[in-house]
């Protein structure tokens, strides 16, 4: 499905009068990444999934920053005509909605902010250079997103992922174009939210993967002691891709607080 004004590409399911919940990707995703996640959460919600600016069927961003991609949501948002959603970010998706969070406290009835992080530290840090060096070097040296797709996956994974949420993965990471891709990379340089932790005042879950090394669980597990509402669960095993890789795990812990958010409103 396409918005009205032709910009945002989505995938949706339920009925369109019920409680919007909006999932957001990460840098190697797509809305069909949700696919699982919408089946099953369409029953109670209108469960919608984004491409992201840049990805799939969504136009890209003239400049991209963490900061024009909240702006996008909140015009994502007004173009569904979705008040008050719950919001689900996942990595990079997850910055989002802390920046739309810092513009618009009161707009949404819940977040979860799943494997993501409040920072991404100073733009000429050494382990951001390294960081972003390790991953956009190969495109540098002649690789694309395709021939990369199987290592990129494999890095993010934990143990024992599902193998037809693997496959999703590979093919989400396969299809994400380089310019999109490096351009997200670079948007993380200085992203930096710590300060407005504590002001938010939703219902937050904050969901991490214990072998997750982009998003380490200690450190999601720190970030929630900043935010006055939030609760925090850590899956085991997991790695970067909960919802691909243990799909019935990470949709048990984001139903067990959908249901606590209801009996809370």
């Amino acid at each position: 499905m396409i918005t009205k004004d032709g910009r945002f590409a989505y995938e949706a399911a339920g009925d369109p009068d019920a409680t919007p919940l909006i999932f957001l990707h990460g840098i190697g995703g797509a809305a069909r990444a949700w696919r699982q996640q919408l089946a099953r959460f369409s029953t109670k919600f209108r469960a919608i999934a984004w491409d992201m600016p840049g990805y799939g069927g969504s136009a890209p961003l003239a400049s991209v920053s963490i900061a024009a991609l909240a702006d996008a949501l909140q015009q994502f948002i007004e173009q569904l005509g979705a008040t008050t959603p719950i919001l689900v970010g996942h990595s990079i998706g997850g910055m989002i909605v802390q920046k739309w969070l810092a513009q618009s406290p009161k707009l949404a009835r819940a977040v979860v902010l799943a494997q993501t992080s409040p920072a991404f530290g100073k733009a000429d840090g050494d382990w951001q250079k390294s960081f972003i060096a390790a991953r956009l070097g190969p495109l540098d040296r002649g690789e694309t997103m395709k021939s990369l797709a199987p290592s990129l996956v494999k890095e993010l994974v934990g143990d024992d992922p599902d193998p037809k949420g693997m496959e999703l993965a590979r093919e989400c990471m396969a299809s994400v174009r380089e310019a999109s891709y490096r351009a997200m990379m670079l948007a993380l340089m200085g992203f930096d939210q710590r300060s407005t932790l504590q002001d938010i005042s939703v219902p937050t879950l904050l969901l991490s993967g214990s072998k997750d090394n982009n998003a380490p669980a200690t450190m999601m597990a720190k970030t929630a002691t900043f935010i006055p509402t939030a609760e925090y669960v850590e899956l085991a095993g997991v790695g970067h891709l909960a919802n691909l890789e243990r799909p019935d795990a990470f949709d048990e812990a984001l139903g067990r607080f959908l249901n606590s958010v209801a009996t809370k409103t």
